[in-house]
């Protein structure tokens, strides 16, 4: 196969957006499309060894999973290597556990499944995730696995089955992957099925090179085509790089737009082209050979810094942990990618020995790590274990973890088959439940929670594709289920709401209404929704009471905390000022004032601060578990000190 060089080149325009996008530089809001880049650039360079060597008679699936195991492989057990003192030393234990689960996905190339059912990838948590990055590898080797096998056996029927049947899978896939964009978001981010024809586009491309007609050749083989097609792919690549963001529905048709653009530069952007020229630039082509070791290690380096900072890191220190990523590169891909693609260094049995017990040693790791949930026996400078930190910023369900989204009748969900107190609303509400029966064991709760879907009768919010309108339509069906529920139960005579309501008031948001119509998120619709609510309930002898969300600076609390306590650091360092409030807090806090002119309303926020400075922790004890929740000890020690059951009562 010929060295093309603006293949390098492009390999350098993919990486680049995807590291920067990751260190949370917001000119690069599509950066994520890099990887996209990548898939067709490797379905091209692969399929086409493999159709030279079933020409030339020469292919064997034993050279194939060879060449694969020397490329991926050393570098990837050297960066995971690499990652383990790290781990050691910063982690607490759920994110310990979550690496160690890594650690065995990772070898066995099922990390995309992982990481599918742990989150999405647009989590806040996945910026702590060291190995999320893999999520691209394991895709590939999934599709690498399946590929030669359908080769060999479709070639057997002819050139046109096998070309037929290969562009038939591949619209199938781009056509689930588009239906999947709002049925299944997350899982379609991460899984092959939606995944595999951007891979496609790139083996197309090859069978395009390999069996074309020299009269489709001829109409294509003009310079000024040549030239125009080549710009209009870079462009595409460029349009998806700087104005795609994490609200483009994705993968789905919007793929179209960098996936063609890389397959139009690889097609007709040879090096008598301007793109061609360009690509082949000796500082993309150098960038271009060491993508691959620096996008191993880009997500360590930034995810580990994040580890190690109190709160986020500042732009200055994420720039230089990106920029690290490439004298590292050139380190790996000199020392260590370089010596084991070499055969005379490392023979076939070598190669395969070596990664067996790579393997074996990064999985036995990740099942000590997991059995052990996060190795939490390990002690820390302020000489308490790990498990007992961590116990203090556990997630916060209420009375149950099987009370989201629950039915309730459901026992785990209620104090009392009379119950008089309704707490309703998303996980806002669910943090509430141990304040009040602090104040008063003998309380009488039902909990009616579903996460990010506020206590509102007629509306609901859409958020792109993490809460797209089918996950909507199941929040109306939800609170419709309280309201009837609430007809039907006269014992209940409180109602406690709350909800962080930025998803109501924030004008980037969007609101369903029970009619079917749609709007942009504003303040004033959101009181005219929440007004219409509260007064409903009022109207069956109800009376509403507004907990609001407590106070935050963007930072997670929880997790601060609970790194202070680990390394023997003051918890003061976790406190902040009033004027550090974020935008989005003091917004939802507008709207709370206009509320309270006809309701009660709590406000945490004057609970927890004093004109000046929010406390994070009182004591010992830690009021928040992440960036706005409050953990089950600070909801106790909030209810306990202020009497919840009295104020909502009125006792």
């Amino acid at each position: 196969m010929k060295y093309r060089s603006e293949i390098d080149g492009l390999r350098a325009i993919a990486v680049v957006p995807v590291i920067f996008f990751h260190a949370g530089f917001d000119y690069f809001s599509g950066g994520f499309v890099g990887v996209d880049i990548f898939f067709v650039i490797s379905g091209y360079l692969i399929t086409t060894i493999i159709l030279s060597e079933k020409e030339k008679g020469s292919f064997s699936l034993a050279n194939f999973y060879e060449r694969r195991a020397r490329r991926i492989l050393p570098a990837l057990f050297f960066m995971m290597l690499v990652c383990l003192p790290f781990a050691w030393l910063w982690l607490l234990p759920s994110d310990m556990k979550d690496f160690a689960q890594s650690l065995v996905a990772v070898p066995l190339f099922t990390s995309n499944i992982l990481f599918w059912r742990e989150t999405g990838y647009w989590g806040a948590a996945n910026e702590l995730k060291p190995l999320l990055h893999t999520w691209s590898l394991a895709v590939e080797e999934q599709y690498y696995i399946l590929f030669p096998l359908f080769l060999m056996v479709m070639m057997r029927f002819g050139q046109r089955w096998l070309l037929g049947s290969f562009v038939a899978i591949t619209v199938v896939s781009l056509l689930f992957s588009q239906w999947a964009t709002t049925h299944a978001p997350v899982a379609n981010f991460f899984i092959l099925p939606t995944r595999g024809w951007e891979l496609a586009i790139g083996a197309c491309i090859a069978f395009y090179f390999i069996y074309r007609k020299q009269s489709i050749s001829a109409l294509l083989s003009h310079q000024w085509i040549d030239e125009a097609l080549g710009l209009i792919g870079l462009l595409m690549i460029g349009y998806a790089v700087f104005v795609f963001d994490e609200n483009t529905p994705f993968p789905g048709f919007f793929a179209l737009v960098p996936t063609v653009g890389t397959g139009l530069i690889i097609l007709f952007s040879s090096a008598q082209t301007w793109v061609g020229r360009l690509l082949g630039n000796k500082l993309l082509v150098s960038i271009g050979l060491i993508s691959y070791s620096a996008y191993l290690w880009h997500q360590p380096l930034l995810a580990f810094s994040r580890h190690a900072s109190f709160t986020e890191p500042s732009e200055t220190v994420l720039a230089v942990m990106a920029a690290a990523s490439f004298p590292l590169a050139y380190l790996s891909w000199k020392f260590v990618e370089g010596p084991f693609r070499t055969k005379a260094k490392f023979s076939r049995k070598e190669i395969f020995v070596y990664s067996a017990i790579g393997s074996g040693f990064f999985i036995a790791i990740g099942v000590a790590g997991v059995l052990t949930d996060g190795f939490s026996g390990r002690t820390t400078q302020s000489h308490l274990t790990l498990d007992a930190i961590e116990q203090k910023w556990k997630v916060n369900h209420g009375l149950h973890k099987k009370c989201e989204g629950a039915s309730p009748s459901s026992p785990e969900c209620r104090t009392s088959e009379q119950p008089e107190i309704l707490v309703w609303g998303d996980s806002y509400a669910m943090h509430l439940v141990e304040g009040i029966l602090a104040s008063n064991p003998d309380a009488k709760i039902v909990q009616m929670t579903k996460s990010v879907c506020g206590p509102l009768f007629d509306v609901a919010p859409v958020d792109g594709p993490k809460y797209p309108i089918s996950w909507s339509k199941g929040c109306l069906e939800y609170n419709a289920t309280v309201r009837d529920w609430l007809k039907q139960n006269p014992s209940i005579k409180y109602a406690v709401l709350s909800s962080p309501f930025n998803r109501f008031t924030g004008s980037n948001e969007g609101l369903l209404f029970r009619n079917g119509n749609e709007s942009s998120a504003s303040i004033s619709i959101a009181v005219e929704a929440f007004e219409k609510t509260l007064n409903e309930l009022e109207s069956m002898a109800i009376k509403p009471i507004v907990f609001s969300p407590p106070p935050a600076n963007g930072v997670n609390l929880g997790r601060c905390l609970a790194r202070a306590e680990m390394r023997g650091v003051e918890l003061n360092t976790c406190n902040f000022r009033v004027d550090e409030m974020t935008e989005e807090r003091v917004e939802v806090y507008q709207f709370l004032a206009q509320i309270e002119k006809n309701h009660k309303v709590v406000r945490l926020d004057q609970l927890i601060c004093d004109d000046s400075l929010c406390n994070a922790h009182f004591d010992s004890t830690y009021v928040f578990r992440d960036e706005g929740h409050l953990s089950y000890a600070g909801s106790f020690a909030l209810g306990k000190k202020h009497d919840f059951y009295s104020i909502i009562t009125g006792d």
